[in-house]
């Protein structure tokens, strides 16, 4: 069954080049993505892991634990960061999960049969704190992922998270931001002073952030 939004991320025990890892603990009271690429050794999957590696700064700054995943061994994984390293520069810093048994991919739906019976897809999953499902990508395996942009996503989802507005389209850090129309307009001033009304379903406010 597909995750879908708001559900509670599955648990899981597995080996993975941090040893073996238990996925809500290591996540802890952190922010957590999730994502699968289709094969260790593969050309687009080195680029994106070596991406991922040389964002740790971004992603320990927005409290985010970052968790890779394929089907090939532990073996494999340590045997391929060598090449991930001299591709992109960067030495793996997260864990790599493996699942030879296919187990994880079958928690969390990576496998779709259209596309491959025994690869993963270009999964990802953002995971708030309380291991509840915020986001849910998913890519063909010939295109390879922004991370800019997911570190975007997990932006606006922490500001919505925490206050009570939304992010309009094409919204970057430091843009201006909706406030959700459940608030009044006494309750909007109190909160967001000096707001502006663009229609009054429509009130913006100053990056809270």
């Amino acid at each position: 069954m597909a995750i879908r939004l708001g559900d509670t991320a599955p648990d899981f025990t597995a080996e993975s080049t941090f040893g073996i890892l238990n996925f809500h603990e290591y996540l802890g009271d952190s922010w957590g993505i999730l994502f699968s690429h289709p094969k260790d050794f593969t050309p687009v999957c080195t680029t994106e892991l070596g991406a991922v590696a040389g964002l740790e700064a971004e992603w320990d700054k927005r409290n985010v634990k970052v968790v890779g995943l394929s089907v090939d061994s532990v073996a494999d994984h340590n045997a391929w960061a060598g090449d991930i390293e001299d591709v992109t520069g960067n030495a793996l810093n997260f864990p790599l999960v493996a699942d030879p048994d296919r187990t994880v991919a079958a928690l969390y739906d990576m496998i779709h049969p259209n596309a491959s019976n025994t690869l993963t897809v270009r999964s990802v999953f953002v995971i708030s704190p309380d291991k509840t499902v915020k986001l849910t990508l998913t890519y063909p395996a010939a295109t390879g992922r922004n991370f800019d942009e997911l570190l975007r996503v997990v932006d606006s989802l922490q500001r919505t998270a925490y206050n009570k507005v939304a992010t309009p389209a094409n919204w970057a850090p430091g843009d201006s931001v909706i406030i959700v129309p459940s608030l009044s307009d006494a309750e909007a001033a109190e909160a967001f002073p000096g707001f502006e009304t663009v229609k009054p379903y429509l009130r913006t406010t100053n990056d809270p952030g």
